[in-house]
């Protein structure tokens, strides 16, 4: 069955195309036709490479069917495919929860955004920067241990302090086995940051948030990242994290190599209130998700707010958009996601004028 979206334009490989776009069945079938009226604009469907919960679910303690209900609920907001994240626990937490993701992402679902694997955030970060990782389970560097949870799942994604002791053969050799490896959670100099980037880091997590700060004489772990043209830079836009005057900074040294997550949290997609992130007690309050010691925990961001809060700070629409569609996409290193052409699976979603979400579409067929 083909049927036409209704839109102005559509984002194709990164530009704006004037034109409605058609669906047949689950694949993009045309894009470029003659346009609807209205000013509506088709793009990818968003990809989230930081999802620690969603809609009341945390992953590191979910049960199997609360990780599907948590897959099912993204759409709602754009998202048609993510990383869940996990952040430092216990090793038997980890073995638990990674066995848990494995089973429920085994499980096809038409009506769920698409895992695409595990990112492992921790728990090899600094004992400095620990954010509101539990400190009891931070640990240096173990190689066979990340083996083992390798095995166990299918981990895509590390973050890793660079400073710790052993972490840059570690780098590397997860670099040449293909893993995306990011830099955070750190207290690193530039120096050292560097180094992890020569050994194959390439990205950085949170920019700003958790790791050592930029200052004129010793840029530190940002500083080193934005300098770098190979390197990307992920920020969560969500009004608490980053002071606007300092997104502006990034996005003018790092265009083009901008990603934008959520670090979502159980309280995304819900009303304030009180959740968890592991083992972690969280207090949300108008949006900031905080610990018991009042220390940003996650967010209650979602993907399709940060376009919004991007544009509103200046940034273009479409540079907002491909920011969390071909950018992260790319960052793993998928051409499966994140993308609008004919031929392409058809995950797509529909934003108005103003870039507010009003369609999601899941293999051509309209989320709820």
């Amino acid at each position: 069955m083909t049927r036409k979206l209704g839109v102005s334009a559509a984002l194709v490989d990164g530009t704006l195309v004037p034109g409605d776009v058609s669906l047949d069945g689950d694949v993009v079938a045309a894009v470029g036709l003659p346009p609807a009226p209205g000013g509506r604009i088709a793009a990818p469907g968003l990809v989230d490479l930081q999802v620690n919960g969603f809609a009341g679910v945390d992953l590191m303690a979910a049960e199997v069917d609360q990780m599907l209900a948590l897959a099912a609920a993204l759409p709602t907001y754009g998202v048609t495919a993510f990383l869940p994240t996990l952040i430092t626990a216990a090793a038997a937490d980890t073995d638990r929860a990674l066995d848990r993701l494995t089973e429920a992402f085994r499980r096809s679902s038409s009506g769920a955004a698409r895992s695409l694997g595990v990112h492992l955030e921790g728990p090899y970060l600094s004992p400095r920067r620990l954010g509101t990782h539990p400190p009891e389970h931070r640990r240096d560097p173990d190689p066979d241990e990340l083996a083992r949870w390798r095995r166990r799942a299918d981990v895509v994604a590390v973050t890793i302090a660079p400073e710790l002791p052993g972490a840059v053969p570690l780098v590397k050799t997860l670099a040449t086995e293909g893993v995306l490896v990011s830099l955070g959670h750190s207290d690193a100099t530039a120096h050292e940051a560097g180094l992890a980037f020569d050994a194959g880091a390439r990205t950085v997590t949170h920019l700003f948030n958790a790791m050592s700060p930029l200052h004129h004489r010793e840029p530190g772990l940002p500083g080193a990242a934005l300098s770098r043209s190979d390197i990307v830079v992920q920020l969560v836009l969500d009004g608490h994290h980053l002071a606007p005057e300092v997104v502006r900074v990034v996005w003018a040294a790092a265009r083009g190599r901008v990603v934008l997550v959520t670090d979502a949290t159980a309280a995304a997609g819900r009303p304030d209130g009180r959740f968890a992130l592991g083992d972690v007690a969280l207090d949300v309050t108008d949006g900031a998700v905080r610990n018991s010691d009042g220390a940003l925990a996650g967010s209650a961001l979602t993907l399709s707010a940060a376009i919004a809060n991007a544009v509103e700070l200046g940034v273009d629409p479409v540079e907002a958009l491909r920011a969390v569609t071909s950018a992260p996409a790319a960052l793993i290193g998928r051409d499966d996601v994140g993308v609008l052409r004919p031929g392409s699976r058809a995950d797509v979603t529909v934003l108005d004028d103003g870039l507010v979400l009003r369609t999601t579409y899941l293999g051509g067929v309209p989320v709820a």
